[in-house]
């Protein structure tokens, strides 16, 4: 038999994370301290921080060489990018032996073939492999995938 998706959770368990706060919309955002984002590696943080900043439209909010941060105007995520010498890029799709993705960014856009057109004048490349027709999988100039897509 199947479990129930998601799993049922006490009550005293269904709490968000502990060690974080809530926010009511009243505190500013730069006093607020729930922010949250991923990193990626890269040969250049700053090159591929530009890069992310020009695809989406956010602002560099923090670069050095060794790491760089972008983030939308609103909210409080963000995408930062950390400098590593050894940095080895994912194969799409996977192959044996090769460097595995262990994530990927998805971006939602209201018109696909202007978005990629945008990417890929910005430095992206077309990975070989497409699965779905609503979804196009790109490669970073750092060689990380990412998918822009369309709900429908």
């Amino acid at each position: 038999m199947e479990e129930p998706w998601p799993p049922s959770v006490p009550p005293w368990q269904s709490v968000m994370m502990r060690g974080r706060v809530t926010h009511d919309g009243s505190t500013l955002r730069e006093a607020r301290h729930d922010w949250w984002g991923v990193v990626l590696e890269a040969p250049d943080a700053r090159e591929l921080a530009l890069f992310y900043s020009r695809l989406l439209g956010w602002e560099i909010a923090k670069q050095s060489p060794e790491d760089a941060a972008i983030g939308p105007p609103e909210g409080v995520a963000y995408i930062a990018f950390q400098t590593s010498a050894g940095y080895v890029p994912p194969v799409w799709p996977a192959e044996e032996g090769a460097q595995r993705m262990t994530m990927h960014l998805d971006f939602e856009v209201v018109d696909l073939p202007a978005a990629v057109a945008h990417a890929l004048e910005l430095g992206a490349r077309e990975a070989d492999h497409q699965p779905q027709d609503n979804v196009r999988v790109l490669l970073d100039p750092a060689g990380h995938p990412f998918c822009l897509y369309t709900d429908g």
